[in-house]
Parts: C-alpha cells; sequence; structure tokens
C-alpha cells in the first residue's frame, strides 16, 4: 500500500471492541481513537484531523465541520449519514464514504425479536415469573403464522425480514418505490400501493431511509387507513413515525403494541441536559422529546435503545468495511461514496 505520509485520522465514539480493526490503520497513518463523540464543545481539540471517522451521535454540523480545516474524508461507522450535513461536506469537495451493508440480517432478527416480544407478551411474562407468579392469566399473545405482515422499503434490510416471514408462514406484502417483480417471485410476496399496504397489514414493518419525502411518513391519515389493532414495528429511524400521532393510535386501540429501535429525538433523550444548548433547541421539536418519553412509559410498546445493529458480527462488519473505506481513500480509489 502507498498511504500518504502520516495522515492524521480521528476516530470518535469508539468502543473497545472496535479500537483493534482500527488500529490496523496505524501503520503508515497518525491513528487517535477517542471515545466521546465529536461536538462543538471539544472540535477545537481536532483541528489538524484530515480523516474523521464517527459513529451517529457525532454532532457533524456545518458550523462543526467547518472548524476542521484540513478534513479531505468524513468516513462514517454507519449506513445511514443523515446525521452529516451532506451539502456542506459536496460544497467543500469532501467525500463521505459509509458501511452500505453489514448488519441487514441482524436487524431483520431484531425486528421478529421485538416482534416475538409482543406476540408472547415477553416483558410482562418475565416479570412475573421473577416475582414468584407462574399463572398465565392475562398473557394471551397472538400467532405469526397466517398473519398479514407489511413491510415499507425492500431493500436489503428488508430483504432479510421478509425471508425471515415466510419461514413464520406469514403472509407479506410490500411497498417499494422501485419494485422488483423478480424478487417478488423469487420470494413469494406481493407488492402492493402503499395505502393497500397500510390497510391491510396486521403487523408493518418499517424499512426506508430518513429523506424530506419519508420524514413522518406515518402520521394521523395514514394510522387512521390501518386495522385496528396493527402492531408496529419501526428499526428504521425515528423520524419516519409522528410520536404525537402514534400516541394517539396507541390510545385510542387503532395501533395495539409498537417495537421501536429508534425515536424521533434519541440524542436529546440520552442526554437531557443537552436541552439548554442552543444547537439542540433550535432544532428540535421539544413536543416531540415529551411525546418520545411518554412511548418509553407506555403499557403497550417496548423501546431498545437503538441496538438492532449490535451484534459481535454485525460492529466487526461495520469497522472492518470502514478500514476498508479509509485505506482506499488513501490509495486513491474511495469507495461506498455516498
Amino acid at each position: 500500500m502507498s498511504y500518504q505520509a502520516m495522515t492524521k485520522i480521528v476516530a470518535f465514539e469508539v468502543q473497545p471492541h472496535e479500537a483493534d480493526d482500527l488500529k490496523s490503520l496505524e501503520k503508515e497513518n497518525e491513528l487517535v481513537l477517542i471515545s466521546e463523540p465529536l461536538r462543538r464543545e471539544n472540535v477545537e481539540g481536532f483541528v489538524d484531523a484530515e480523516i474523521i471517522c464517527p459513529f451517529v451521535y457525532s454532532q457533524l454540523d456545518a458550523g462543526v465541520l467547518s472548524k476542521l480545516p484540513k478534513l479531505r474524508l468524513v468516513a462514517t461507522r454507519s449506513t445511514g449519514y443523515d446525521h452529516i450535513d451532506v451539502q456542506y461536506c459536496r460544497a467543500q469537495g469532501i467525500p463521505i464514504c459509509n458501511v452500505p451493508t453489514y448488519g441487514e440480517n441482524t436487524v431483520a432478527e431484531h425486528v421478529f425479536a421485538l416482534l416475538l416480544a409482543i406476540s408472547h407478551r415477553l416483558r410482562e411474562a418475565v416479570d412475573r415469573a421473577r416475582n414468584g407468579d407462574f399463572s398465565p392469566a392475562g398473557l394471551e399473545g397472538f400467532d405469526l403464522a397466517g398473519k398479514t405482515l407489511g413491510v415499507l422499503g425492500v431493500g436489503n434490510i428488508g430483504r432479510h425480514v421478509v425471508r425471515i416471514a415466510r419461514g413464520f408462514e406469514m403472509s407479506v406484502i410490500a411497498f417499494d418505490p422501485v419494485p422488483s417483480p423478480e424478487l417478488a417471485e423469487e420470494m413469494r410476496f406481493s407488492y402492493r400501493p402503499f395505502d393497500d399496504v397500510l390497510s391491510q397489514a396486521d403487523i408493518l414493518t418499517l424499512h426506508a431511509p430518513a429523506t424530506f419525502e419519508t420524514n413522518n411518513m406515518l402520521s394521523d391519515a395514514e394510522f387512521s387507513r390501518m386495522k385496528k389493532g396493527v402492531v408496529l414495528i419501526n428499526t428504521a429511524r425515528g423520524s419516519l413515525i409522528d410520536p404525537r400521532a402514534l400516541i394517539g393510535a396507541l390510545r385510542n386501540g387503532k395501533v395495539a403494541a409498537a417495537g421501536l429501535d429508534v425515536m424521533a429525538d434519541e440524542p436529546m433523550i440520552r442526554e437531557e441536559a443537552e436541552l439548554i444548548c442552543s444547537f439542540y433547541c433550535g432544532r428540535r421539536d421539544l413536543r416531540n422529546l415529551v411525546a418520545d418519553h411518554v412511548l418509553l412509559k407506555m403499557s403497550n410498546v417496548i423501546v431498545t435503545p437503538h441496538s438492532a445493529f449490535n451484534t459481535r458480527e454485525a460492529v466487526s462488519r461495520i469497522s472492518k468495511t470502514t478500514v476498508k473505506n479509509i485505506e482506499a481513500f488513501l490509495e486513491g480509489r474511495p469507495q461506498n461514496l455516498v
């Protein structure tokens, strides 16, 4: 390999299990591993960084990125890149690379972990048994076999969801803006219009990216068209669902239960002290924050902390792909550009 001499690479939000893979970049570069996110408060300490390697909780708006005058590459250790000011990077000629595939089966498995926890009332059952009560009364669930699963987005993850659902003997209908009839025939599901999927599904699972078009993809109007008692699973992005509309649908019984690995304002939930920070208060709807807190307390909602990706195998694929992305960029053949 012919790296440029001593390129300064700073990786943020680094967990111990990622360090060994990332350290392979040390051979001909200056590598700094930081456990904290990159933020406005600490960016001055990294002004000489040429490559930054964040996860999803770093603050990567124009105000922060503009304080890195030597920046040549943003190598995010994630598939999504909505946490990065893409317009700023493009205007400055700073490429962004991501990890386009690493955990399709991993996230799909988490969909069914949430769904099975709901369908078999696992949270209540475990709590009851721990308290010494072994009565099954009031813990009646429902079978997945024979139910209609609606999949909104049949990309890499959505395809794995379809495959698993077929193993559970579920009927699968799906909406995708770019349907593949060959895929539908091969995997034995059918594409339907968006409104038909909403109205016919017993269970809905979301697998769409966070874009302007998908923001609040499910709101009051969409919930009103669903079957009464539908179950909703979201492992994609919190912005796909209007949280206040979801609360209303859960309270009136339109949605029987929800399994959420993502929420609209996760960063603020993680660090409520950020409420006093102008960055957050200027950009976030505090009504959504309140709604997210309400969802966390509802008995018919299961929330996991954006952990659907978090298996040993998937995390290893993330760090290894990121290293290859950085190596390819330094060799003049950038890959996985967004």
